[in-house]
Formats: C-alpha cells, structure tokens, sequence
C-alpha cells in the first residue's frame, strides 16, 4: 500500500429519499429523520476520536442496560 488510509466497508443499506411532487423540502425532512432513527450522526460522533478498549466496553455495557431499561419500561419481553 502507498501510505493510504485502509478500506473500512460500509455496513447496512445506503440511506435513500426519493424527491416527489411534495418537493425537497419534504425530502430533506424525511432524510433527517431516517439519519436520526438510524443512528447515523451519533456513530458519526462516537468516531470522531479514538476509543480506548476499555471505555468501549464500558459504553457498550451502559448502552445494553439502557436498552434493557427501555424495553422494560415499554413492556416488550426479550424473545429467547
């Protein structure tokens, strides 16, 4: 390699708005929202600098009771 940076596939599906007759303001607005449920900027965020093993760990594990904290709350039961 030439000193370029590596190839870091992208995971999941490209985010895709199509633009109707209700026009792009429209479009931007559901394209915000689908970037907001998918998590996008947050990941964004998160990669911004770099994340020692240790504090992605703790993270992760903060992350999962929030879920599991959630799905409480919501009355959902985890399948097993």
């Amino acid at each position: 390699m030439s000193g370029e940076a590596p190839h870091i596939p992208v995971v999941g599906r490209p985010i895709e708005v199509k633009v109707d007759e209700r026009g792009i303001e429209r479009a931007l607005r559901r394209l915000r929202r689908a970037i907001a449920t998918e998590g996008v900027l947050r990941e964004i965020r998160r990669r911004r600098h770099y994340e020692k093993p240790s504090i992605r760990r703790n993270r992760k594990v903060r992350e999962a009771v929030r879920r599991r904290r959630r799905r409480g709350a919501l009355g959902v039961k985890e399948s097993e």
